[in-house]
């Protein structure tokens, strides 16, 4: 057996594992349950790959994003390891070919939904399966505590029925609760944590409160150099942006999830190669994601919590060098995501008329429905119904949540063709059938995993090999499936929604209102504790978001906006926090003079302390009352 470091040199490429990696990669090897905590770029995928590479059997790796999914598995092709996803994308026979390679055809990754997990078909085929791992990314999806809550994930554990290999769960953010939530909901046999600081050097944070933030934005791009991302609120927000920046000057893309793939997929390669500098982005963007220059992140709203910001954040300065991470924000912004949160909730009434309208639009009889994709568009939807675009747009959200139905974008798959018979009998057809002849032998010819598996094609591509019209080639391809010699599935590019459950009677349509209400709480502390870090200007930046994820380490950065303009004073870092400390006590207790906080502060020098109350001011942490005393704003 090859050992951690000749795998990672024959696959990756790499001589050296980064910091944890190959501690994680031991501990899997002993076969304990872990959990990883690596930061965005971290190389968490490395953690479960390279041991899954070096154990004899395959590695079932859960995920909720289909793009992450299907991002892993080209990586892991082009490394030529067999790798699949089983998407909601995929037809039955297309997952009937998947799972029976996984089975007999020395594959050594499949990826799945937890959704999928549940599917006899796939329940029946694992338990035939050799599995040596079982990976689950974005873990604290497991948590009602964690940012990105999915029922669905409370159900992996029992996968531990059908197999003993361990579990390695993987996520970049997550606080001590959540630790220990995702531990105990995957039933960790001893509980193991593995991570690295979540203080990155190289990053400057800083906070911007700006009315104009279009200006701003041409000013920090004007003075920081190189790579950017700038994330927006909304899909229409990116586009208008985008017309902005180049307006200006500023070479840019837009990109959101509404986008064609084809399209997406052009933005992000020449963003990848420097074509242009800026990509204008929903968080849609940046998953799998693998680009180290990244000199600058923006982020020109406020997010709904620190996770998301810092996931987001960190995907730049990757490459170790100085990187920024620019929040602008405004008294608006707060006052939108404070709306925002209040509108992810809808009244129970408002759920059961869009569920009971979206049953008579897909035609979808009681108890039916389970597991069947329909073709959907929002925006005709609402038309139809007379419903508010946004409301419905949430409602359909909080019925994914609850796992009733799902969404998905127009991921436009592209065609697919999977040769049914075997090469003897294709040899044979093709002498008695020289119709066909010539596009089958440029079919093998092109693509080498026909009769294995299901290929992706390109018509367009085959036309020109074959000299024929791209319709003249999905005739000829139609013609085939229907003779049973190939399975061919042409391109589709429509949004899909999914039917997870058999459609209820809209009575027995029953959410929890408890645990609403506290999926609502925990959103709103969340809320709560991204204003209090846009708010503060006493405490270092990466020293408040570290601590949010639970490391006492106290770190003075001497990057961010507020070591900088701590640094002006004639104050050292060790006597301003102590001071700032006291000042705080005793200012939540009660309003006090000037007079009265030197006068109680005896252990420290006056003008060191007007020093920092005069900052604490400057920067709204204190404000005067009408009987000029100081009381402490935040």
């Amino acid at each position: 057996m090859l050992s951690p470091h000749e795998v990672l040199k024959k696959y990756w490429g790499f001589d050296d594992f980064r910091e944890s990696q190959l501690e994680v990669i031991d501990s899997v090897l002993e076969g304990k349950d872990t959990l990883v905590l690596l930061p965005t770029g971290g190389g968490k995928s490395i953690c479960y790959q390279v041991p899954a590479m070096m154990l004899e059997g395959i590695c079932i790796v859960i995920s909720p994003l289909i793009a992450l999914m299907n991002d892993q598995v080209s990586h892991l092709k082009g490394k030529n390891i067999k790798a699949v996803a089983i998407t909601s994308g995929l037809t039955m026979s297309e997952q009937d070919v998947a799972l029976d390679n996984c089975i007999y055809g020395n594959y050594k990754f499949l990826y799945l939904s937890p959704e999928r997990l549940e599917n006899e078909m796939v329940k029946k085929r694992l338990e035939k399966m050799t599995i040596n791992l079982v990976a689950v990314d974005e873990s604290h999806c497991i948590s009602q505590w964690g940012y990105h809550f999915r029922p669905s994930y409370l159900k992996i554990a029992n996968i531990r029925s059908i197999t003993n290999a361990p579990i390695v769960a993987l996520t970049a953010t997550a606080t001590k609760l959540v630790t220990e939530d995702i531990q105990e909901k995957l039933e960790f046999k001893n509980k193991h944590i593995i991570k690295s600081s979540f203080y990155r050097e190289e990053l400057s944070y800083v906070v911007l409160y700006q009315e104009d933030k279009d200006q701003k934005i041409i000013q920090v791009l004007n003075r920081v150099k190189g790579s950017s991302v700038i994330y927006c609120k909304t899909r229409k927000e990116t586009k208008r942006l985008h017309v902005f920046l180049r307006e200006c000057g500023i070479s840019s893309h837009y990109y959101h999830g509404g986008l064609d793939y084809e399209e997406r997929l052009t933005k992000q390669k020449q963003w990848l190669q420097n074509h242009v500098r800026v990509m204008v982005a929903t968080n849609a963007f940046g998953m799998g994601i693998d680009k180290s220059d990244v000199r600058l992140v923006i982020h020109n709203h406020l997010p709904f919590n620190l996770e998301s910001y810092y996931q987001e954040a960190g995907r730049a300065a990757r490459d170790r060098k100085l990187g920024y991470a620019i929040l602008i924000c405004n008294t608006l912004d707060i006052q939108h995501l404070q709306e925002d949160i209040e509108m992810h909730y809808p009244n129970i009434e408002d759920v059961r008329h869009v569920y009971q309208q979206l049953a008579n639009h897909l035609g979808i009889a009681e108890g039916s429905g389970q597991g069947t994709e329909y073709s959907f568009q929002l925006i005709p939807f609402c038309e139809k119904y007379n419903l508010e675009f946004l409301k419905t747009f949430n409602v359909l959200k909080l019925l994914e949540k609850e796992e009733l139905i799902k969404l998905n974008e127009a991921v436009n798959l592209p065609s697919r063709i999977y040769i049914k018979l075997s090469h003897s009998e294709l040899y044979t057809f093709q002498i008695a059938n020289k119709a066909y002849d010539n596009l089958l032998k440029i079919l093998l010819r092109s693509y080498g995993t026909l009769f294995e598996t299901f290929t992706k094609i390109q018509e367009s591509i085959l036309a020109k090999r074959a000299q024929l019209s791209t319709e003249e080639i999905k005739e000829k391809l139609t013609k085939l499936d229907a003779m049973d010699v190939l399975h061919y599935i042409p391109q589709n590019s429509q949004p899909k929604l999914i039917y997870l459950k058999p459609r209820l009677n809209v009575k027995r349509l029953h959410l929890s209102s408890q645990s609403l209400q506290v999926r609502k709480a925990n959103e709103i502390e969340k809320f709560n504790t991204v204003i209090d870090y846009v708010k503060n200007q006493h405490q270092c930046r990466s020293s408040f978001l570290i601590r949010y994820f639970g490391e006492k380490n106290n770190i003075k950065c001497g990057k961010c906006d507020v070591c900088l303009q701590r640094n002006k004073l004639n104050v050292s870092n060790e006597e301003f926090d102590k001071i700032v400390n006291q000042i705080e006590q005793l200012l939540k207790k009660e309003a006090m003079s000037v007079e009265e906080i030197i006068m109680t502060l005896i252990d420290f020098r006056e003008d060191k302390i007007v020093e920092v109350l005069q900052f604490l001011s400057d920067n709204d942490q204190i404000i005067f009352n009408e009987k000029k005393k100081l009381l402490w704003y935040l």
